[in-house]
């Protein structure tokens, strides 16, 4: 049991709650994610960098991997087959019916991601985005990530889409708490107020986003901004996506940074074809140089 300034811009399009599938750990591995930035993209990435007063980074697995934090699926996955004990696929027994039915079998293979990402620390993408939102007068990340490394790095302003694994909530009453790692944890784990079931504030497969959140980013795109930054993520989730599309209406610079082709990929401004560590690294660096403001 547990212990005790952009211009106003029209209408944002009203979001899908409906998450599909579950949340992004970390990207599949390319050998591409170790190539060096390209100096001229990252020139160009540093020019809408300057000239913007708000921007919108919106992150996914791909930010985390210089974490080493493990990937879901592919080379050195958790689960790169379809096989498991229960002889389920892993989207069906990290499902939100399944947490319903079998409560213990989802929070078995909760708890064995928790374990391989516990102890993972920021890297240098996230300390990037948390040092430029202290130089510019607005700046938000919109993160499918459920790591909580953005806020551990100092990002303020993050809209965590799918959740964050660390806070936890009781099935029936009010209680909620957030918890380093789940190490010592009875499986399942039962709320100490009412002894119901407890399950981490994340999305599981097939279950909706969040009210607050999918307001919060509605808002947001509502303001608009003057730059996006795509960062580690394929964009295949129209909510992911719909930021960077909306930057073409806004006249807003936009910047993808993931070593291989995604939903956006043909869209954007300027693309950084590295992984995201080395990317913002090198983007950072390019800025202080000669600062944004």
């Amino acid at each position: 049991m547990l212990s005790s300034s952009s211009a106003a811009v029209p209408l944002a399009p009203r979001l899908s709650r409906r998450c599909a599938r579950a949340v992004h750990w970390v990207v599949v591995p390319n050998a591409a994610t170790a190539a060096a930035p390209d100096p001229a993209a990252v020139d160009a990435a540093a020019r809408i960098l300057r000239r913007a007063r708000s921007v919108l980074f919106v992150t996914g697995a791909g930010i985390s991997a210089d974490s080493g934090l493990p990937t879901y699926r592919g080379v050195g996955g958790l689960y790169e087959s379809d096989a498991t004990e229960e002889g389920l696929p892993i989207e069906v027994l990290l499902s939100g019916e399944t947490f319903r039915r079998r409560p213990a079998t989802t929070w078995k293979y909760l708890g064995a991601i928790e374990r391989a990402c516990r102890g993972a620390r920021p890297n240098r993408a996230h300390e990037a985005i948390a040092a430029l939102e202290g130089a510019l007068p607005r700046v938000v990340v919109l993160t499918q990530n459920i790591d909580g490394l953005h806020r551990a790095a100092g990002s303020r302003d993050v809209i965590e889409i799918h959740g964050d694994v660390h806070r936890l909530a009781c099935t029936r009453c009010a209680f909620r708490a957030r918890v380093p790692d789940y190490e010592g944890f009875e499986m399942p784990p039962r709320c100490p107020e009412c002894a119901a079931l407890v399950r981490p504030e994340v999305v599981l497969f097939g279950e909706m986003l969040p009210d607050e959140a999918v307001a919060r980013l509605e808002e947001e795109l509502r303001r608009g901004f003057d730059a996006v930054f795509s960062i580690g993520t394929t964009s295949v989730f129209p909510y992911v996506a719909a930021p960077v599309r909306m930057a073409r209406v806004w006249g807003a610079g936009t910047v993808e940074v993931n070593p291989g082709e995604t939903e956006v990929s043909g869209i954007v401004d300027v693309r950084l074809r590295c992984g995201a560590a080395a990317a913002m690294d090198a983007l950072l660096s390019s800025v202080e140089r000669s600062p944004v403001g």
